[in-house]
């Protein structure tokens, strides 16, 4: 393991330096000191010596280990009996648990914590900003409660610092049931939010990480779950070329970022599967990435080369295809006697090396040393970190902003919205549909728990405002298959406004549950037509909890329905932030943008098994309009663009093009805008995305304020793959505005273009 810092902009102290290796001893001398010693007590191993380079540490610890540790160290990933990796008395190596999953929040850990919104709303922010703050507060209360429990001598599952997060798989189908744990379905997108996570949840010490992340899930992995085959058995065939610009780059990015796992997938690849695929695990990831981390694989993924996709045909053969291949640590379905058992019967074989076995346990002590278990408590910031922390008011608040920068305005005529608050006192308001007053629904799969009290549904936050809240649920639970409409019409018949909430949750799309269709699942189309009959003409709106797309085609054309807000799965604080939002209070206007294509039906669906791009995602869509494109979002304000500037106008093939636009909020309130930039190849000798999004800023913009605003747009963003990444000459589009060029839903704002020509020969990207 190379002694530098996973992240590119920080020098690493690592002892090779002679001040910081006196700095180094100083502290281990001042905490030796500190219990009252007279002279500090050298390490009593050379791997306990902070002072000393990570890899002469490294050097040292894996020299004492036997084959038989080694192999238990890679055997024990996690998940019920099958972790934790086990303690080795002798050097005074505690037990660890690499089971941790923290996707929004310390998710299925023991005890209270903070849960902000699901991935795919925090992803409709378009904020690197908001997803950094929301991945640090998680990694601080991880941190904690992990302290804790270390303390406690508890090392079961979801107590440890390594986290399985973040979902970089691309949304290619809007029926998968996975959809929620993503960001979207923009490579480059997902690349800026994974490396935002990446970092703050990794924290920025010079030395220490507060936790680790792992990006998962590598690669060519989203859906089917089970509809209408299992992932458990499935074989993605790939384009490379589609493999190159739509499922990998984004891992790339984590790369850069400086995670320190990946976690191989359930799926074959071209017939091999993810876990024993040289070619991803070794080949991409380590060679041309230059990756220096551990794979993991999923759960139970690596028996499932054998008993899923029929690859081996005994657990000896799939350990010697899977560790050679590249897998560092199993996670297995609960089992002791797991596939990496069988590694010592294939080094009695000759069939897996020791030098490779010591290879793979490297970057799992590598990883543990910079979590800083090796090194003095004193040394380490984040060893002081407790359960105070933990639902501070701060993550709290975090969790509220995050939610209100996560909705989305899809529709809004007749300003039905914003709500005038001072006329609530005097109005009644219904909130129904089986999202408007069950917590459970809100908040999606791998979801942290808190305290009840912090708690808001939809019916909880609305009544804080002073009106009079009445409620009615209509469906008790998402699939609605049992309706009151009497209930319902009672309660709404005696409304002014309405609100109806309708959606999914993870009884309809979730791990191992896909959707068969758009459809509103059960009554709920029903009960919303219902609705706006019995209001008679009174403003109703509709309130969305899901991650897939839905087909709302009758509310956004009826007018009955005045405006719909996708709020995915907010989380703790739903009601809290959706209170603010239709009141529109400061900083709670809707800004968010959608991060997915939303279908106009399901002839726009091309069938989840074929893994082409064509027709998926805004990238490839088909000629039919969708019913939401990506990028779209409604405001309470307007915006105005203008002044597009391209510099230089002629390029060199390997120089990055300087970008500039003035934007207006032409309207009367203070907001919030996305801007979205997109290039589109004019020329190209491959088939490449019709344009693609290049960057993205949300910005805050007073009423009646304008600002100049400057990217960059690099030249590896040009690049296409030809057999290899190369750039191309030719005559270049790029569009700068609120939303993509040419929908035909679209926000109010104009979108600005400009062309740019790159002069020179092809050549490989990597020469530049």
């Amino acid at each position: 393991m190379p002694c530098k810092s996973r992240e590119p902009s920080r020098a690493v102290p690592c002892g090779a330096l002679p001040a910081a290796a006196l700095g180094l001893r100083l502290l281990v001398l001042s905490a030796a000191l500190g219990a009252g010693a007279v002279r500090a007590q050298p390490p009593p191993f050379p791997f306990r010596d902070p002072s000393l380079p990570w890899q002469r540490r490294l050097d040292d610890l894996l020299s004492r280990l036997s084959p038989a540790e080694l192999v238990l160290q890679v055997a024990r990933g996690g998940a019920m009996g099958n972790g934790p990796a086990p303690p080795i008395p002798r050097l005074g190596i505690a037990p660890y648990n690499w089971n941790t999953e923290c996707l929004r929040g310390d998710g299925e850990a023991p005890g209270w914590a903070t849960a902000f919104p699901q991935a795919l709303g925090l992803a409709a922010a378009f904020s690197p900003e908001l997803i950094y703050r929301v991945a640090n507060a998680t990694a601080t209360e991880v941190r904690a409660k992990h302290n804790s429990f270390a303390a406690a001598g508890r090392y079961s599952d979801h107590t440890g610092l390594s986290c399985f997060s973040p979902v970089l798989n691309i949304m290619r189908h809007p029926l998968w049931g996975r959809n929620q744990e993503t960001y979207g379905e923009d490579p480059f997108l997902s690349g800026e939010l994974a490396r935002s996570f990446v970092q703050g949840l990794q924290g920025q010490h010079p030395r220490y990480v507060k936790a680790s992340a792992g990006c998962k899930h590598f690669s060519v992995h989203g859906g089917p779950e089970n509809i209408p085959v299992s992932r458990l058995s499935f074989d993605a065939k790939v384009l490379e070329r589609d493999w190159r610009m739509t499922f990998l780059p984004q891992f790339q990015a984590c790369v850069r970022a400086g995670s320190y796992s990946f976690m191989c997938s359930y799926n074959r690849i071209n017939g091999v599967p993810a876990c024993a695929n040289k070619k991803l695990l070794t080949d991409i990831l380590r060679g041309e990435w230059g990756f220096d981390g551990y794979v993991v694989s999923d759960e139970g993924a690596v028996e499932l080369i054998m008993l899923g996709h029929h690859f081996t045909r005994s657990f000896l053969e799939t350990a010697v295809a899977s560790v050679n291949a590249g897998c560092n640590l199993e996670l297995s379905y609960g089992m002791r006697n797991n596939v990496f058992m069988r590694i010592p019967q294939a080094l009695a074989m000759g069939n897996i090396t020791l030098q490779t076995l010591r290879d793979r346990v490297r970057p799992l002590f590598y990883t543990r040393m910079r979590l800083g278990e090796f090194d003095p408590p004193a040394m380490n910031p984040y060893s002081s970190l407790d359960l105070s922390v933990v639902q501070s008011p701060e993550h709290r608040n975090l969790s509220l902003e995050a939610a209100v920068k996560s909705f989305v305005l899809l529709k809004n005529v007749r300003g039905t919205l914003p709500l005038r608050a001072q006329n609530l006192s005097s109005q009644h308001l219904a909130v129904v549909g089986p999202f408007a007053d069950n917590p459970r629904v809100l908040f999606g799969d791998y979801a942290p728990v808190p305290e009840p009290r912090y708690i808001y549904t939809p019916r909880r936050g609305l009544e804080m405002l002073g009106a009079n809240v009445s409620f009615a649920a209509g469906c008790s639970e998402p699939r609605c298959r049992q309706y009151s409409r009497a209930e319902l019409v009672k309660v709404v018949g005696a409304a002014d406004v309405v609100l109806v909430c309708l959606g999914t949750g993870v009884d309809v799309e979730t791990e191992a549950k896909d959707r068969s269709d758009l459809s509103l699942p059960g009554h709920q189309l029903e009960l919303l037509q219902d609705a706006v009959q019995a209001a008679a003409g009174r403003p109703v709106i509709l309130l969305l909890f899901n991650a897939g797309p839905l087909d709302v085609s009758w509310a956004q054309a009826h007018d009955g329905v005045g405006a719909i807000l996708a709020c995915f799965f907010p989380a703790q604080a739903t009601g809290l932030a959706i209170a603010r939002v239709l009141l529109g209070e400061a900083g709670a206007s809707p800004a968010g943008r959608l991060p997915a294509t939303w279908p106009a039906g399901m002839h726009q669906v091309p069938p989840m098994e074929n893994y082409t791009m064509e027709g998926r995602t805004y990238r490839y869509y088909g000629q039919e309009a969708p019913l939401y494109p990506f990028g779209y979002g409604l405001s309470y304000t307007t915006f105005r663009y203008r002044d597009l500037v391209l510099s230089p106008p002629v390029l060199p093939l390997c120089a990055n093009l300087s970008v500039s636009v003035v934007l207006e909020n032409t309207g009367l309130r203070d907001s919030e805008e996305v801007v979205q930039l997109y290039l589109r190849w004019e020329q190209s000798s491959v088939p490449v995305p019709r344009w693609q999004l290049v960057a993205f800023r949300r910005v805050a913009m007073l009423a009646g304020q304008e600002a100049k605003l400057s990217f960059q747009v690099l030249a590896e963003q040009r690049a296409v793959w030809a057999q290899d990444w190369r750039l191309e000459p030719g005559t270049f589009t790029l569009f700068a505005g609120g939303q993509q060029p040419g929908q035909k839903t679209r926000a109010p704002s104009e979108v600005l273009s400009a062309r740019f020509s790159v002069t020179g020969t092809t050549r490989p990207l990597r020469t530049c």
